[in-house]
């Protein structure tokens, strides 16, 4: 009977290992964001204690990324900023699109730097971390441009 016994428990196991199996190939196949960032610049600012900052996150994956936050040795803060019906406000996170783009922008969703350790001039580059909630941080050297600068495109 003992045997019998451990055999239906080995097939039950069997049956829920199947199960985990099939569910944790599921997860494996799942590509999640896949993130890149292109165009960033830091216009020179006209202040020595604020700055603005831009550049594109493209996500070719499969998964919205968030953006939660930005660091950088240039600034002791740096917040993200949403831009709608010319009304500037701050905000806690910026969505990555699965298979699409954030992009930060003059005029549009863009970065603040506040309490600069220096006022960087145009030539400088400026390294930054952008952080997301579910995905890898990127690192990032970013070109300080001169003031008035426009990217093309």
């Amino acid at each position: 009977m003992v045997p019998g016994l451990l055999a239906a428990a080995l097939a039950l196991t069997g049956c829920s290992s199947a199960s985990d199996a099939s569910d944790a190939a599921a997860h494996v196949g799942a590509k999640g964001p896949r993130l890149s960032v292109t165009g960033a610049y830091i216009p020179q600012p006209v202040m020595a204690d604020m700055a603005a900052g831009y550049f594109t996150v493209t996500n070719t994956g499969d998964t919205d990324a968030e953006l939660t936050s930005v660091s950088s040795d240039l600034a002791a803060d740096i917040t993200l900023h949403a831009t709608a019906e010319n009304r500037m406000r701050k905000v806690s996170s910026l969505t990555v699109p699965a298979g699409g783009r954030l992009t930060l922008s003059n005029g549009g969703n863009h970065l603040m730097l506040t309490e600069l350790t220096h006022k960087p001039v145009a030539g400088d580059k400026v390294s930054m971390q952008l952080h997301f909630a579910t995905a890898d941080p990127i690192g990032v050297t970013v070109p300080v441009e001169p003031a008035g600068y426009r990217p093309k495109g």
